[in-house]
């Protein structure tokens, strides 16, 4: 009778935890779109003098052409060169001696340029987007400049990095058709290859108005930002040229690929990856409650069968990749010392089968609730954090207001679906597996 009082009132206090989510505390905010397509969005939050300006331009690695790739995450560094009107490696200067910072990334999906500014200095944030979207430096210094930039990047990040090409690997054996098949870090020789008119015809085609949305969070006077907004960014003209979206369906896998990589490493590691649907779909959130079933502390299942209980692994975890189409689902573990790759490979498969088969004990459920709904709330705690979700549900879903209401889509996912999606998408013949090896393991 205690169990199920205590059970009920676990209950009670998730539904409790999500309506105060979705009403008490509903995050407020203001949306229009620009006659030249910018798309705004404004949040208002007296909180702290800060504010976070950011502009997310709808391109990513997946919007570049077949031998022209790592185009997108390229120009998240070219922006930085300069304009008509800031000079050379002024950019981050200026943010910071205005007592702000900075920083940019760049997915499969998008690229992402933000500044974090005492809310005085709102204005100097739009001005710096304004002029990266209008008047943006593209010469042969600047490209020259960040081709050696990226080349040491990819050098420092994943080629000299243990497990480094981790990405590369799995996401070239999983795709063969759809442009995820290329991590946005692209290629070298393809960067190398392009001249600086196929520069220029990028930023003219995806560095547009219509292609950006500028979302705005912090403390804010509403009205006085929309001028500002007017001011900076309504004379800049609605790109002309088409935007490339591809198209492209990645055929279903019917068996399982494998693959062996000899590694700068002491510790073998096993990698797999599950085809899974994009984000925003149902099966999605429950694939989402899945990973932190399986690897959301240090008390989940794979941590604490493969590390604690069976010391065959110094770390595993799982990685459910959100992407806007179908994506990856990744499970990995780094062998102990001593621990032969197959042997590691069955436990990981064990536990896999085990979510499969066993039912979820309403305590564990539970957990996994409340932890999903606290990672929910701390993503949005910060007006950072809002003005970049803002941005992504207004981008990838077309609903903005899904910052109030998506966590409801999270508690809706039933134990009954987290069995159901591990035995349609967690199967041997939809799965990608790499062994990665020292380098003294290759054969002569």
């Amino acid at each position: 009778m205690k169990r199920k009082l205590l059970l009920c009132l676990l209950w009670c206090a998730s539904g409790l935890m999500a309506m105060a989510q979705t009403k008490g505390n509903k995050i407020e905010f203001t949306e229009y779109t620009l006659p030249n397509g910018l798309h705004v969005i404004l949040h208002q939050d007296k909180s702290t003098p800060n504010v976070a300006v950011s502009v997310l331009y709808h391109v990513g690695s997946k919007n570049e052409v077949e031998g022209r790739t790592g185009f997108a995450h390229f120009f998240e560094h070219l922006m930085f060169e300069g304009t008509e009107n800031i000079e050379r490696g002024q950019f981050s200067s200026l943010v910071q001696k205005a007592g702000g910072a900075l920083n940019a990334n760049t997915s499969f999906d998008r690229t992402y340029y933000y500044e974090l500014l005492p809310s005085n200095q709102v204005e100097l944030g739009l001005w710096l987007e304004a002029e990266r979207m209008k008047h943006a430096k593209i010469d042969e210094v600047g490209v020259e400049t960040q081709r050696k930039v990226v080349q040491e990047e990819k050098r420092e990040r994943i080629d000299n990095q243990p497990y480094g090409s981790m990405g590369e690997n799995v996401f070239s054996l999983a795709y063969t058709k759809h442009p995820y098949k290329t991590m946005p870090i692209g290629s070298f020789q393809d960067l190398n290859a392009a001249s600086i008119e196929e520069f220029r015809d990028f930023y003219k085609t995806f560095y547009v108005p219509n292609n950006a949305t500028l979302s705005i969070a912090g403390d804010i006077d509403i009205e006085a930002t929309k001028k500002m907004i007017e001011k900076y960014f309504a004379a800049i003209p609605k790109g002309n040229k088409e935007i490339p979206r591809p198209n492209i369906t990645e055929p279903k896998q019917t068996e399982e690929r494998r693959k062996t990589v000899y590694d700068n490493i002491q510790l073998p590691a096993v990698i797999q990856a599950y085809h899974i649907p994009a984000q925003g779909t149902n099966d999605y959130y429950a694939l989402s409650l899945l990973t932190t079933l399986l690897s959301g502390g240090e008390s989940a299942r794979l941590p604490k069968a493969l590390v604690d209980k069976q010391q065959k692994a110094v770390a595993a975890a799982s990685i459910p990749f959100p992407t806007e189409d179908p994506g990856l689902f990744l499970t990995f573990a780094i062998a102990n010392m001593g621990v032969e790759v197959d042997d590691l490979e069955k436990a990981m498969n064990a536990e896999i089968e085990r979510v499969k088969t066993e039912d979820l004990s309403e305590r564990e459920f539970q957990k996994l609730r409340n932890q999903v709904e606290s990672q929910f709330v701390q993503q949005n705690s910060t007006v950072a954090g809002r003005a970049e979700s803002l941005a992504n549900y207004a981008v990838y879903f077309g609903d903005a207001n899904l910052i109030n209401t998506e966590l409801q889509r999270y508690m809706n996912v039933t134990k009954a679906d987290i069995k159901r999606v591990a035995n349609e998408y967690l199967t041997k013949n939809n799965r990608v597996v790499l062994h990665y090896l020292p380098k003294s393991a290759q054969p002569k």
